[in-house]
């Protein structure tokens, strides 16, 4: 289907033109004609499949067809868990809207006194558009000067991402400074069962829409090394020598500590390669991923903080050095390539140490995939012995394990247990 065939705003779809967007993603297609009826949606479906151009463009449809241009109150507040999500999705707020006379601002925390202000000040004499993380949004509603009586819209981007971070209370708590008559839109990757409960109260009898469940992109091909930790760096290092025609690689850690020492390790071997993670400031975030963008490094090394509201077109690879916690970040680490399926290849690499084999298979066994894994080059030495999946999952301790997950054994997972009081 075509934007046209969604019957948007003609300066909306000018500006869709000149951005190179004709046709309309499945969640897109599904998630615009009820936003445009108003109606509350659930929608999911994996990353990049432009879940953010689906509720955008049908909010910037409305607000292009009002009769007023001046803006006097907020409209539109999306709530999104990071930062780099939220400067994210205002640039392509402004490439949506480089024909619609709207005005919009990202805002996070770790930012000076002069964008503070400014921040109050959208509040203040408001704002079509607020993109903001729940910290600081809720660092302003304390100040008892922010005003959503005139909201239309409230829209939570990433909503499974927010909840595993510890923004369930915040969440309701923002809500209730907002009017019931609101249009709310919940946009996550997956569904569990925290999701369901925080969509049954803030939304009002919610349309659901959804793609196909969440599985890696098809045009991404999958490879697992089993190695020991300690052959880790040396694989790394062979295969960015080897592969030289991958141009732009992302490396996923799970530990910041480890981000740093691969960093010091990939230079030492003479690797263009940079960072990130939480540590830095905003500033040099944004810096490094223009730079990263700009073909300056080869390489970004980073936590999970970068696996969602990362937007780059052209990784050739990703690389799991550290096998992510669950099956979720798996496939948004993976996501990072093959992305809109703009060339339609991409490979992910993961290195699963003796002790993260277990953790990988039940990631596959939640995706229902096998990966094929691989031996590592003979000069770096033997690796640990492979776990067979198949085998694996049949097994006693691995059944236990699952049983007691899901409560099945009698057992109760989240039982605690305390030390009697001595008399």
């Amino acid at each position: 289907m075509t934007f046209d065939e969604l019957n948007l705003n003609p300066t909306l779809l000018e500006g869709l033109e000149a951005m190179g967007f004709r046709e309309a993603t499945p969640i897109q297609e599904q998630a615009i004609p009820m936003i445009l009826e108003n109606k509350d949606i659930i929608a999911t479906a994996q990353t990049g499949t432009g879940k953010t151009a689906a509720f955008l463009l049908p909010v910037l449809n409305k607000l292009a067809s009002r009769e007023s241009t001046e803006t006097t109150h907020i409209n539109t507040l999306v709530v999104v868990p990071t930062r780099e999500l939220a400067g994210q999705i205002d640039k392509m707020l402004q490439g949506f809207a480089y024909y619609i006379p709207i005005s919009s601002i990202a805002m996070y925390g770790g930012v000076d006194g002069a964008s503070f202000i400014q921040q109050k000040k959208a509040f203040t004499e408001g704002a079509d558009i607020i993109i903001s993380t729940p910290g600081i949004l809720i660092s302003h509603l304390n100040m008892s000067y922010v005003n959503f009586d005139h909201l239309e819209h409230f829209i939570l981007d990433e909503g499974d991402k927010m909840l595993d971070m510890g923004f369930y209370k915040d969440i309701l708590r923002i809500s209730k400074y907002l009017p019931e008559s609101r249009q709310t839109l919940l946009f996550s990757a997956t569904m569990p069962p925290k999701i369901k409960k925080l969509a049954s109260e803030i939304l009002k009898e919610p349309v659901h829409v959804s793609t196909s469940a969440i599985k890696p992109a098809t045009g991404v091909t999958q490879i697992a090394y089993v190695v020991y930790e300690e052959q880790k760096i040396l694989l790394a290092n062979h295969i960015l020598k080897v592969h030289q025609q991958f141009k732009s690689i992302i490396i996923f850690c799970s530990r910041k500590t480890t981000v740093k020492s691969l960093l010091l390790d990939l230079k030492e071997s003479g690797f263009s390669a940079c960072e990130i993670h939480s540590d830095l400031e905003q500033r040099e975030r944004e810096q490094i991923v223009q730079d990263f963008k700009n073909r300056k490094y080869r390489i970004l090394i980073g936590t999970d903080v970068i696996s969602r509201g990362l937007d780059i077109d052209g990784i050739d690879l990703v690389i799991n050095y550290e096998v992510p916690q669950n099956s979720d970040e798996y496939v948004h680490r993976v996501g990072r390539t093959a992305r809109h399926s703009s060339t339609g290849l991409g490979y992910a690499f993961t290195f699963i140490s003796e002790k993260e084999q277990y953790k990988f298979i039940r990631i596959e066994k939640e995706l229902d995939i096998e990966v094929t894994r691989f031996e590592p080059p003979g000069y770096i030495g033997e690796g640990p012995k492979l776990a067979e999946p198949k085998a694996f999952r049949e097994s006693k301790p691995y059944k236990e394990r699952d049983q007691v997950k899901n409560g099945k054994n009698g057992k109760n997972p989240k039982r605690k247990f305390f030390r009697k009081k001595n008399a």
